[in-house]
């Protein structure tokens, strides 16, 4: 079989053999009747979701390649085109396939981004922060962890394009730019940062941390002396990657964010206990 192009009717094949011997495997006796423990039988939809979701992790479905149609699927699953499209539907859920309409539409394969997840774990913070099940300090915390380490490894990792990049970011004349305009660099800086530890899954833990105490922080004015400092800090922290010293640039971001901490727990509540609902932060 080519990969990305044409119906995968071979493969699936092998599919709708290996799931009719996980059935034939699963089906044992209730353990009263037999001693011992026995494994549950899965539902139909599920091992057609197993199979094909093991097809495209090893690549034997290649992203971007459109799947048979339902009736195809069903008959080479030998099931119901109801029990494949409850697979497709777990497969679109994980992001693993997306459906297109029209004369050409159908199923066609995707892979979930590093974006994608960030997303999804963004939103699942969000909603714990507005359960209250989330401190305001946790998330302090966590974010001074997670963006200390990325300062100490940009500072190994960083490229020319790096250094551009956050240079990029250092406002010379902060009195030039409204806060928005500043809050907008500041942000940069930090994702720059996260860009330059090379690190794939640092970023998507961080980068939804770093987005709820920024919406959190946009919603309140900072004030003038505040940004200036943290174009002050942001370009300290450039200098110590630009020069390789991992401890001065992690230092130079703990300090950073030690001076920010005051600030969130100033805005938001004295006691900086919880942050308000519906919040979602700033530098």
């Amino acid at each position: 079989m080519s990969r990305g192009s044409g119906e995968p009717a071979a493969v699936l094949s092998a599919a709708r053999a290996r799931s009719r011997r996980d059935a034939q495997a699963g089906a044992a006796l209730p353990e009263a009747a037999i001693g011992a423990p026995v494994r549950r039988v899965r539902k139909a939809y599920e091992q057609v979701y197993d199979q094909l979701r093991e097809l495209i992790m090893r690549g034997e479905l290649a992203r971007g390649q459109r799947l048979p149609g339902e009736a195809a699927l069903a008959s080479e699953f030998g099931v119901s085109r109801g029990t494949v499209r409850e697979a497709l539907r777990l497969l679109a859920a994980q992001n693993l396939i997306r459906t297109a309409k029209g004369a050409g539409g159908g199923s066609f394969v995707t892979l979930p981004t590093a974006d994608h997840i960030s997303e999804l774990l963004q939103a699942n913070i969000r909603l714990l922060n507005e359960s209250r099940e989330v401190s305001a300090d946790e998330m302090l915390e966590a974010r001074e962890l997670l963006e200390s380490f990325a300062a100490r490894m940009a500072a190994r990792r960083r490229s020319p394009a790096n250094l551009e990049q956050l240079a990029a970011c250092i406002i010379e004349d902060p009195e030039e730019f409204g806060s928005e305009q500043q809050h907008v660099c500041n942000t940069a800086f930090h994702t720059g940062l996260l860009d330059a530890a090379g690190n794939t899954l640092l970023s998507i833990a961080a980068q939804p941390v770093f987005a709820i105490l920024q919406t959190n922080m946009r919603r309140r004015e900072m004030g003038p002396q505040t940004l200036e400092r943290v174009n002050d800090d942001h370009r300290a922290i450039l200098e110590a990657v630009r020069a390789r010293d991992a401890d001065e640039a992690e230092h130079r971001m703990r300090e950073h964010l030690g001076m920010l901490r005051e600030t969130y727990v100033r805005l938001w509540a004295p006691d900086g206990a919880r942050l308000p609902s519906g919040s979602g932060v700033g530098d």
